[in-house]
């Protein structure tokens, strides 16, 4: 993909997540690369879907937590939302104003207990996340898989469906990358080989990630 443009502070939160985190300097060009993909999906009015097994399920959860709310930044709602909420409700408006924060349209597909114990049970175990994508996602989203070994079948098949709808997708896997590093459009291989450190590299890396995106719409 080349170089990624990006505003100075945007590169301050990358080159802190790389202070912290010496040895992931290695995946500096597929972090940029998953950072371009968010901003080009959500300026283009996009949504991000995550999903993952086990503590890559945690994951998927915490990626959302972070986006869906302010994260670093309080994310007041703009002036003419304030004004709408004024004019809906004139004697609530403060209270209402004051406890919304924009967001960064984000769904978990963990989350979907009864579609996916139903699905599961009713249809195809490893199809669960590919059903999802395929009923919420729309060309130009973007699809997060998590999967320390790269090889979840429900998480590859789930970056199949995406890429066969235009739905951008972006891995995190470890270092030997599975099946995710050569079918995701970008993958971050963390320098790590069993399962709970490839995992303690992943929420730097998200955390880093989402600090950017919302600096990049929200700014401080």
């Amino acid at each position: 993909m080349g170089a990624i443009a990006m505003r100075n502070e945007i590169k301050m939160i990358l080159n802190q997540l790389f202070e912290g985190y010496p040895k992931l300097e290695g995946c500096q060009e597929s972090i940029a690369e998953a950072y371009h993909l968010l901003h080009q999906c959500y300026s283009n009015g996009g949504k991000v879907l995550v999903c993952g097994n086990g503590g890559s399920a945690a994951d998927a959860e915490h990626i959302v937590g972070e986006l869906m709310k302010g994260f670093l930044s309080k994310r007041k709602p703009t002036e003419a939302d304030q004004e709408r909420l004024r004019r809906a409700f004139p004697e609530e408006y403060h209270y209402l104003s004051a406890n919304l924060q924009r967001a960064l349209p984000a769904i978990s597909l963990v989350s979907q207990s009864a579609l996916a114990t139903a699905f599961i049970n009713d249809v195809a175990p490893d199809m669960v996340f590919g059903q999802q994508v395929y009923g919420y996602g729309k060309a130009g989203d973007v699809l997060i898989g998590l999967s320390t070994s790269g090889n979840s079948k429900n998480v590859v098949n789930a970056i199949k469906i995406a890429k066969s709808f235009e739905i951008h997708t972006i891995g995190f896997t470890g270092e030997n990358g599975g099946l995710l590093k050569n079918l995701c459009d970008v993958t971050i291989t963390v320098p790590a080989l069993e399962t709970f450190k490839i995992q303690e590299y992943h929420l730097p890396v998200y955390h880093a990630l989402c600090a950017m995106i919302e600096r990049e719409f929200f700014g401080e």
